[in-house]
């Protein structure tokens, strides 16, 4: 048995949870890296309606991978739960089950993407002189989703292993693929959008194969052997109780993004332009705090499932007080170094960096809401309740963002841009707080049973 799958229920807990969460938070980053060259490339030589086209199917692309993303996070939690508790054969039929699961889903999403991406963006009022170039885009990056998932599920048991630095490694040969096929796709070949998403699709399949091989090279109960795949439905129906409800949850998040990506796209290109810089920007410093919901998430459900109830306290707040340093200073970089990093991505267009500017205003501030949010969620579902963090998910941040809409927005003095953004720190404080007093009451009652 490989022993760093134990780590995380022995020893100093504040060194192992940062030498955890680093390698997290670096593949994020390079994750983003590959939507960052996109955006970049696409915006100094093709345009700010380029930009503004690929920045439009981002919270479109969210809404339908989130639900099977958020599968992943089940089969992670499940590998966590059977190394934890000794129970290795439970494990292994978990990744004989996860890696199949990660096919199917993928196959379908690639159909439902290549079918319906111009309807879906049609639905979302995407403007005429961006939709031809969206829907291009989206439809040739549904063609890697089945790679897309297979290293989501993969790296979500490697995490639960232990293991944060395979996925670090081969992204960051993923992305440097990428990077040197967005220029040889836009600048020699003249693709625009579809290069940058030929570019993402290939890389895709590149990290997805290296994943694959590294659980095959495995010697412990996480190791995958390719004739052994089988959904076993035992360990699918525990993957699904804890998965569907995090991908539920992820996907109505989505929704009230798309709504609100639509209402922008309502005030033009050049407000979408801005938006879509400023988004990506965001996605640095988010990445880097919602790693510290995976952190939380794979701690808290080994040592759940060793019945270290105590180490489950001091893991809720190293990561609660890390993940409100991270936000409140790479918030606060960010926005001093606002105009300079949007001009990275737009060149041709200083209304479209203004509006960037709105948005980084109202958004980067208060982010660190946002992470002590994913961290509380994490904490609940390393417990193996997916169920509650989704349905306050739902009311704290879907309600009031739908409700704010469809009542604030509507009336006109705050039918504005800003009017918008204030709705993301309101719903994060909200849904954080109810969180947080769950966890507590779900604490209480582990250690009163625990104690009998």
């Amino acid at each position: 048995m490989n022993n760093r799958s134990s780590d995380m229920c022995e020893g100093p807990l504040f060194s192992r949870i940062i030498l955890y969460t680093i390698p997290i938070i670096l593949t994020g980053v390079l994750q983003l890296l590959f939507n960052a060259a996109d955006l970049i490339v696409v915006g100094r030589c093709c345009g700010s309606i380029s930009v503004g086209a690929v920045g439009a199917t981002g919270a479109l692309i969210a809404l339908m991978i989130n639900l099977f993303i958020g599968i992943s996070v089940g089969a992670g939690v499940t590998v966590a739960h059977g190394l934890g508790s000794g129970r290795y054969e439970d494990v292994r039929k978990t990744v004989h089950t996860a890696i199949p699961t990660a096919i199917i889903s993928g196959a379908f999403l690639t159909v439902i993407g290549i079918c319906l991406s111009k309807t879906f963006l049609l639905l979302m009022d995407t403007p005429d002189d961006a939709l031809p170039l969206a829907a291009s885009y989206m439809r040739i990056y549904f063609c890697g989703t089945i790679a897309s998932m297979l290293y989501n599920f993969g790296s979500a048991i490697l995490r639960a292993a232990g293991d944060t630095k395979s996925p670090l490694y081969y992204l960051t040969a993923a992305g440097i693929l990428n990077f040197f096929l967005n220029l040889f796709f836009v600048i020699v070949l003249k693709m625009d959008v579809a290069g940058v998403a030929l570019a993402t699709t290939i890389s895709q399949i590149m990290s997805a194969v290296l994943i694959i091989r590294t659980l095959i090279k495995r010697d412990d109960a996480c190791r995958l052997e390719l004739k052994k795949m089988h959904i076993y439905s035992r360990q699918l129906k525990r993957i699904l109780q804890i998965g569907l409800p995090a991908g539920i949850q992820s996907s109505l998040f989505a929704i009230s993004n798309v709504i609100i990506q639509s209402s922008i796209n309502s005030f033009g290109s050049v407000v979408m332009s801005g938006n879509a810089a400023a988004q990506n920007i965001e996605g640095f410093v988010y990445t880097s705090m919602n790693s510290y919901s995976q952190t939380a998430l794979n701690f808290t459900g080994q040592n759940y499932g060793a019945q270290k109830i105590d180490r489950i306290r001091k893991i809720m707040w190293i990561c609660l007080i890390s993940v409100f340093c991270t936000g409140a200073v790479l918030g606060a970089a960010a926005m001093l170094f606002g105009d300079q990093l949007l001009s990275i991505y737009i060149t041709d267009s200083a209304d479209a960096v203004k509006y960037g500017l709105v948005r980084m205003k109202y958004i980067m501030i208060p982010y660190f809401l946002c992470g002590l949010m994913d961290v509380a969620t994490g904490l609940i579902r390393g417990l193996g309740r997916s169920v509650l963090p989704m349905l306050i998910t739902v009311a704290g941040v879907v309600g009031i963002r739908l409700g704010w809409i469809y009542v604030v927005f509507r009336i006109p003095e705050y039918h504005t841009i800003q009017s918008l953004y204030i709705s993301y720190a309101i719903s994060w404080a909200a849904t954080f707080i109810a969180e947080i007093i769950v966890f507590i009451f779900i604490m209480r009652k582990i250690k009163t049973s625990s104690n009998r």
